[in-house]
């Protein structure tokens, strides 16, 4: 199974609402590697590497987020693989 590289911005209210930490634990759990982080704007960043398939279930998860969020948006960008080690959260 060849891998995947997605940048993804999250907008709508995705702060303040467990975002990163549930989307840590959503990776983790499908083995998906990468990070995550708020970023100034209020959007939420997430950069997520490994087979198609995991990916995709990730970026499914993300147009929901947690039982808090609000997603009003997201938008995917493809990138080469980067040989992501695990899945944290960047502060």
């Amino acid at each position: 199974m060849s891998e995947v590289r997605c940048r993804v911005v999250v907008s709508g209210r995705v702060q303040g609402v467990y975002f990163r930490d549930s989307c840590r634990s959503t990776a983790r759990g499908l083995g998906i590697r990468g990070w995550v982080r708020n970023r100034s704007d209020g959007t939420v960043e997430v950069v997520a590497e490994g087979p198609r398939e995991r990916v995709d279930q990730l970026l499914n998860w993300c147009r929901e987020g947690p039982p808090r969020a609000r997603v009003t948006g997201v938008e995917i960008t493809d990138e080469p693989p980067a040989a992501e080690r695990g899945f944290r959260i960047v502060y």
